[in-house]
C-alpha cells in the first residue's frame, strides 16, 4: 500500500475545499449564472482564494485539465453522482474510477453514500473497492455520507450525523463529509464518533453571510477540520472576500 498523507489536501491540519459538483446534482438552472457556470471562474477562485482542494466531476477535470494544473490547486475527483430527477430511494452511481483520478493527477477521490437508502449496500460495496485501490495508489479518500431514504426522518439529528460519521470511520475513509444541523454539541459528538477519520462539513444552500460565518465558527469549534463549500462562495457577489473570511476562521489567518 502506498503512503497517503492528509497534508496533500490540508493546511495546518485544517481544510477548505471548493465544491463544484452541483451541476450534475442540481442542474444549472437552480445554481448557476453567466459567471459561475464557467469552470474557469471556479478554478480562479480556488487559486486566488487559497483553497486546499477543489471538487470536480470527471468531465470538468478532463476538459479543464490544463487550467487546473496551472492553478496548482489539489483536485478531489468525485467518482459518483446522480441527478435530482429520479424519484424514490436515492442511489449515486459510479461514473469514474481511481484510474481516472490517477490520470488526472488528483490528490484525493470523493464518493457519496446514502445510508438508510434501500440501495446503501451497493454504494458501500463500491466504496470499499474504491477505498482499497485508492490507498494502494497513494490517493486519499473522502466519503460524502448523507442519511437518506424513507426510513430517515431527520437527516441532521444527533443520531444521524453521528451515525454518518461512524460509517465513514468503519468504512475506511480518511475524511468524512457531513451535513450540519445547527447544533454544535451534536456535531462535536459526531466528530468524536468519527475517531481518527477527520470531519469536514458541507457548506449547504446559500445563506446570508452573517449566518453562514457564524455557522462556520461553530463547525470549527465542534472539532471539524473545515468545510467543503460551493454555493456560499461562488454564488457570492465577492467570492474572494468571503474566501478570505473563511480562511481567517478555519486557518487562523489574519
Amino acid at each position: 500500500m502506498a503512503r497517503v498523507s492528509l497534508r496533500r489536501i490540508t493546511r495546518k491540519g485544517r481544510a477548505l475545499y471548493l465544491a463544484y459538483d452541483q451541476g450534475l446534482e442540481h442542474g444549472p438552472e437552480s445554481d448557476f449564472n453567466e459567471r459561475n457556470a464557467d469552470p474557469r471562474f471556479i478554478i480562479e477562485i480556488a487559486r486566488k482564494g487559497k483553497f486546499s482542494g477543489v471538487v470536480f466531476q470527471r468531465g470538468i477535470a478532463e476538459k479543464y485539465f490544463e487550467e487546473l494544473q496551472k492553478a496548482k490547486v489539489p483536485l478531489i475527483l468525485k467518482l459518483n453522482g446522480k441527478t435530482k430527477l429520479p424519484k424514490g430511494e436515492p442511489i449515486s452511481a459510479q461514473i469514474a474510477d481511481v484510474g481516472d483520478a490517477v490520470r488526472l493527477r488528483a490528490a484525493a477521490v470523493g464518493f457519496t453514500i446514502y445510508i438508510g437508502s434501500e440501495h446503501e449496500a451497493k454504494m458501500l460495496e463500491q466504496f470499499a473497492s474504491i477505498q482499497r485501490e485508492a490507498h494502494r495508489r497513494g490517493l486519499l479518500v473522502i466519503a460524502w455520507i448523507y442519511p437518506r431514504g424513507k426510513g430517515v426522518k431527520n437527516d441532521v439529528s444527533r443520531e444521524m450525523i453521528a451515525y454518518a460519521a461512524r460509517v465513514g470511520l468503519e468504512a475506511g475513509a480518511d475524511i468524512v463529509k457531513l451535513k450540519y444541523g445547527g447544533n454544535e454539541k451534536d456535531l462535536a459528538w459526531a466528530v468524536r464518533a468519527a475517531g481518527k477519520t477527520k470531519v469536514v462539513v458541507a457548506g449547504g444552500t446559500k445563506k446570508d453571510e452573517k449566518s453562514f460565518l457564524k455557522q462556520v465558527r461553530e463547525i470549527v469549534d465542534a472539532g471539524a477540520i473545515g468545510l467543503a463549500v460551493g454555493r456560499n462562495v461562488w454564488q457570492h457577489e465577492r467570492p474572494l472576500e468571503i474566501a478570505r473570511k473563511l480562511r481567517e476562521i478555519i486557518f487562523g489567518e489574519k
